[in-house]
């Protein structure tokens, strides 16, 4: 059993000890359990230093062509040093993504983008995203 250190009941999100959060609606957690499954990608560059992938989402799109509903970067730093990190981008392009409601949405794609793409490495990560912009760091 996990102890709850404190509650927040704003947005739907128990905040738990060691500050993991629960997802407390039942629909979102199915929600974000059917995008992340259904979620593909496709790399569109790649260059020594950097790849660009595309993100396709079964209910999410591009409004103008109707493709990836977003795109990540991944640029390498190759300076051969122990404090290296990956710098990575992700931007969603559909504006149904920018609301607030979808925070938690949001931070479940991308951190599962970041699982899948860069895996355990330390990653500085950029997610732009309207409302739900942020920024992260990833360390093992």
């Amino acid at each position: 059993m996990i102890e709850i250190d404190t509650m927040e009941r704003r947005k739907g999100l128990t905040k738990l000890k060691d500050n993991i959060i629960e997802v407390g609606n039942q629909q979102l957690k199915e929600q974000i359990e059917a995008e992340i499954n259904s979620m593909t990608f496709t790399k569109n560059f790649r260059s020594p230093s950097a790849e660009e992938w595309y993100i396709f989402l079964p209910n999410y799109k591009d409004p103008l062509t109707g493709g990836a509903a977003g795109k990540t970067i991944i640029h390498y730093n190759l300076l051969g040093t122990k404090e290296m990190f990956i710098n990575t981008t992700i931007i969603f392009d559909d504006p149904l993504l920018y609301n607030s409601e979808h925070h938690q949405l949001v931070y479940a794609i991308a951190d599962e983008i970041v699982n899948r793409l860069v895996g355990y490495a330390d990653t500085l990560l950029a997610v732009h995203c309207g409302e739900n912009s942020y920024n992260a760091e990833y360390k093992q």
